[in-house]
């Protein structure tokens, strides 16, 4: 077979990252859905897919107001979106959040990577690698030296190839008596360290 390295190329040309945006929430819900559910196979079971899909993936419309959100699109099609978060909420939409979400402060606590989502049929093509890095950069850009998130199974190894480490493994328990096993994670984004001469 031929290379396929000028097609690619192509593709990748058409790719554009912006803010996320309030008109865009039903486009989102809709791609966090079929993402949830699609890519969730070999990791969850259909219950598990589902019961996550339902209770707890979806957008935080805190993270658009804030301008932390973000798409990617292929011409014109959100193709994947994620973002991060200077609040305290570790991860879930709008309609798994309660009470306040105070702002973290950056000298003592980690920013949040948030709800990364890619069409299915569109992973491991670098979308999440590539909202990873402006995730980061932003982050850094206002004043945090660490990240935080909690991965479900499928998003794990993208967290994994990041650089973060696991802190802890638990299941959350959702309506139904499912339980969803998840890893929280972490990793130090500051200046390098200069060891002392």
């Amino acid at each position: 077979m031929q290379p396929q390295a000028p097609v690619a190329a192509g593709r990748a040309s058409a790719l554009s990252l912006r803010p996320a945006q309030m008109a865009d929430v039903p486009v989102l819900e809709a791609l966090i859905a079929r993402s949830g559910i699609g890519l969730s196979a070999g990791f969850y079971s259909d219950a598990q897919a589902a019961a996550v899909t339902r209770h707890v993936f979806g957008v935080d419309t805190q993270l658009i107001a804030d301008q932390t959100y973000f798409v990617i699109e292929d011409a014109g099609k959100a193709v994947a979106c994620g973002g991060w978060s200077k609040r305290r909420t570790l991860f879930g939409g709008d309609r798994a959040k309660s009470g306040a979400d105070p702002l973290l402060d950056p000298s003592r606590e980690a920013a949040r990577i948030r709800a990364f989502f890619v069409d299915p049929g569109m992973e491991r093509r670098g979308l999440g690698s590539r909202l990873m890095r402006h995730c980061t950069s932003e982050a850094l850009r206002n004043g945090f030296s660490a990240l935080e998130l909690v991965a479900t199974l499928p998003g794990e190894p993208l967290y994994l190839a990041s650089g973060f480490a696991v802190i802890e493994r638990f299941a959350l328990d959702l309506p139904g008596g499912i339980q969803v096993p998840v890893t929280r994670m972490r990793k130090y984004i500051g200046p390098e360290q200069t060891p002392a001469p």
